[in-house]
């Protein structure tokens, strides 16, 4: 699919509170191109996606999942970008003494990823974070790590695991969209998150009540409208106050 199209139709998900519209490197558009290409292709054999349309594969997964993206690293790193971000309540800020350490500063994980999203999206927006594909589904997890391979990716991990069988407080960023068995994984994902980290969550209107009900210890930021959208949302949990 031609960049400068995908570019295009992505316009309404990366604009910022000023009605500014973030301006990534080509790349990001390059490396969406060939990920759409890869996902039709393994979805003739199993089933990653009911969109068939690339126009809408870019809208309904990659805008969405950008959205995310913005949202949570604010500032985009380029993969030759040499210093890494640090987050800070998730406003992601440059530190330079930093830039000697390979290690990632971010840990982000993306439970019941199926076809990489949001986390693989939320990777090509902010590089420089560490992040794991939870998928439980072995052949899913095959797709995902062709993709890894496909896109060059480095600092990601995918765990062919439930996510229950994680150690807690492993993450600073769990994300989740279009899991089976929600209010179920719910609680397994608050215990994934650092005590200052966040939830990141693309549902339906419909599932906020079930959302709040389900995590009523957690405190939820106002819900942010997806573009596009008439019914969903990104539901971001405020960082636990310091002690």
């Amino acid at each position: 699919m031609d960049p400068s199209r995908i570019a295009e139709l992505l316009g309404p998900f990366l604009m910022d509170d000023d009605r500014q519209q973030s301006k990534p490197p080509t790349i990001l558009y390059e490396h969406i191109s060939t990920y759409i290409d890869i996902l039709l292709h393994w979805n003739a054999r199993i089933n990653l996606t009911a969109i068939r349309n690339k126009e809408e594969i870019v809208t309904r997964h990659f805008g969405e999942s950008l959205f995310a993206a913005r949202h949570l690293f604010p500032k985009f790193y380029p993969v030759s970008s040499s210093v890494s971000p640090v987050v800070k309540d998730f406003e992601v800020e440059v530190d330079v003494a930093g830039a000697r350490s390979p290690k990632a500063e971010a840990r982000v994980a993306d439970l019941g990823s199926g076809a990489g999203f949001p986390g693989i999206p939320i990777k090509l927006w902010a590089p420089n974070i560490a992040l794991t594909l939870i998928e439980s589904n072995q052949k899913k997890a095959t797709f995902l790590r062709e993709v890894a391979r496909a896109l060059t990716l480095t600092d990601i991990n995918i765990q062919n695991v439930r996510a229950e069988t994680l150690p807690p407080s492993t993450f600073n960023v769990v994300a989740l969209r279009a899991v089976e068995r929600f209010e179920k994984i719910l609680p397994v994902a608050a215990r994934l998150v650092f005590p200052s980290g966040r939830l990141a969550l693309l549902i339906a209107s419909s599932q906020l009540e079930a959302t709040r009900s389900t995590l009523p210890d957690v405190d939820w930021k106002p819900p942010l409208q997806v573009p596009q959208s008439q019914s969903r949302l990104l539901l971001l949990s405020r960082p636990e106050p310091r002690k």
